[in-house]
């Protein structure tokens, strides 16, 4: 059985485990309940009425978080030509085609991977070493493109990808503790609002079942699901 320390017990008793709250006052008692030395994370999870078994109630997609996720991400663009020169203009931290020799090398030194379709061909040889860790560029998360310099922007700006896992899930990072009331409000509606929009339309029944936010090492809230329905 799993126990919990004393820092966390106390979080805990500021809010009722059985009760769902409004995002303002559950985003309150996350930051107020925190209690690591570092910068903790804030996550939501959301527990979908979908079955990721079937293609068409897979639930995937992209949001930019208005303020942004409190994380610097580094960027590797695959391109050449003009949409090289677009890409480091945009702020890309590695630009080129060459870095595809050296990842077989073993170089994984970046969060986000860009691509132009025209070098997926290249690109496409690396997927057993970078599918598996999720660095594979995807046409469906807007990391295959012939705009390279605002898919950038947006990555730097705070754009993040979601996907329901195996078990109806989606689970998310908002932002930082450190973050204003205001910057977690708005991106944890922004998000919010993309799962809504993402919804399948084979999914029947209620799609969003609950909601819970946390801190890295706090404990989860509930949250009033039914503005959502």
């Amino acid at each position: 059985m799993r126990t919990h320390g004393k820092k966390y017990n106390a979080a805990a008793t500021k809010r009722d485990a059985a009760a769902a709250y409004q995002p303002k006052q559950a985003i309150e008692f996350v930051k107020t309940g925190a209690f690591a030395r570092f910068d903790e994370t804030v996550d939501v999870a959301v527990r979908l009425g979908v079955d990721p078994r079937h293609a068409d109630q897979v639930v995937r997609g992209t949001v930019v978080l208005p303020a942004g996720t409190g994380k610097s991400i580094r960027v590797l663009v695959i391109a050449v030509g003009d949409k090289a020169r677009e890409a480091e203009a945009a702020g890309a931290d590695f630009v080129g085609n060459e870095y595809v020799a050296r990842i077989k090398e073993g170089w994984t030194e970046f969060d986000v991977m860009v691509a132009t379709p025209d070098q997926m061909g290249q690109v496409g040889q690396l997927g057993r070493l970078l599918g598996p860790r999720g660095l594979m560029p995807n046409p469906k998360a807007g990391t295959v493109t012939m705009n390279v310099g605002q898919a950038v922007r947006e990555l730097k700006a705070g754009k993040i990808e979601f996907r329901v896992d195996k078990g109806g899930t989606v689970h998310a990072a908002i932002g930082k503790v450190s973050f204003s009331q205001e910057a977690l409000e708005q991106n944890f509606g922004a998000f919010m609002d993309q799962i809504v929009r993402s919804k399948p339309a084979a999914a029947k029944g209620v799609y969003i079942k609950t909601v819970a936010i946390s801190s890295t090492m706090g404990p989860g809230v509930r949250i009033d699901t039914t503005p959502y329905r």
